[in-house]
């Protein structure tokens, strides 16, 4: 198997990992939380009309899908074009971390489109501070974000030595 196709199967097993864990979250964390460990593992399902953190949840609803259905499409289609023009220079580590992060913005784009928002349910926490809930498609893109990053700042450079 190509490294492309390797990419392929990757980005399509987020969707898919990510459309599924979305669909379970709906169906068992609608009425109800989940607690995991008490005070700092739920599952809470949140309904996100905005991006990240809920940048834009309160802009008038044509704004945000414009916005934030033409950024997820483009961010996706940038990076999978990138991956595959440049898949013979990339490294394994390069190339997956590409897969992670268009993966996550083909699922998040899923629901941008379908149902107009999109469902976060892990919601991480210590006592009264929590973080922003989020779902499978934001792990992968920060998780995503984060190897690239590691590598092209530290790993590329110590190579090169």
């Amino acid at each position: 198997m190509g490294k492309f196709h390797r990419f392929l199967l990757i980005v399509f097993s987020i969707i898919a990992l990510d459309l599924l864990t979305k669909e379970i979250a709906v169906r068992l964390f609608s009425e109800k939380d989940f607690i995991v460990i008490p005070n700092f593992f739920n599952f809470t399902l949140v309904w996100n009309k905005g991006a990240a953190f809920g940048v834009l949840a309160n802009a008038p609803i044509w704004v945000r899908k414009l916005i934030l259905i033409f950024a997820s499409l483009i961010a996706a289609i940038a990076t999978i074009v990138y991956a595959y023009a440049k898949q013979n220079k990339l490294s394994k580590l390069e190339l997956y971390s590409l897969a992670l992060i268009a993966g996550g913005a083909l699922g998040n784009l899923y629901d941008r489109i379908f149902l107009g928002q999109v469902r976060d349910f892990i919601d991480w926490h210590i006592f009264q501070y929590h973080w922003p809930a989020f779902n499978i498609a934001d792990a992968s893109i920060t998780i995503g974000i984060f190897l690239f990053a590691l590598n092209e700042l530290y790993l590329k450079n110590r190579n090169k030595d």
